[in-house]
């Protein structure tokens, strides 16, 4: 992979990565100003349960948040865009559509394959 592809990539990891920090500062600010004691027990859990979903949707973003950061790291040290099990390159193509990821195309599917002979 060339520099500027390389850079391009660092660029998009680079935006993700503040657009979840943005969406993580706001949920927490959100969740501090909000008023759970008003309301009829029904608006009550209703509010709890948007709150519990919101926060199992910020631990994603949280662990997606550490996969970034990988990425960013491969960038520097040079591994970005390499297969972590057959050492080929991974394509332009699938690092378009999962910048994070660290395994080609053909790894990933005998991954999946494994996955579901195992029940898992």
């Amino acid at each position: 992979m060339d520099r500027e592809e390389l850079e391009y990539f660092r660029r998009l990891l680079t935006e993700r990565l503040a657009a979840l920090s943005e969406g993580a500062s706001k949920t927490v600010s959100g969740m501090s100003e909000a008023d759970q004691s008003t309301g009829d027990p029904t608006d009550q859990a209703t509010t709890e349960g948007d709150r519990n979903l919101l926060l199992r949707m910020r631990d994603r973003d949280w662990k997606l948040t550490g996969k970034i950061r990988e990425a960013l790291d491969r960038i520097e040290d040079g591994t970005y865009g390499i297969c972590e099990v057959c050492g080929r390159a991974i394509s332009k193509r699938r690092l378009m559509a999962r910048p994070v990821t660290t395994l080609c195309i053909a790894c990933k599917t005998e991954q999946e394959a494994d996955e579901r002979r195992r029940g898992e």
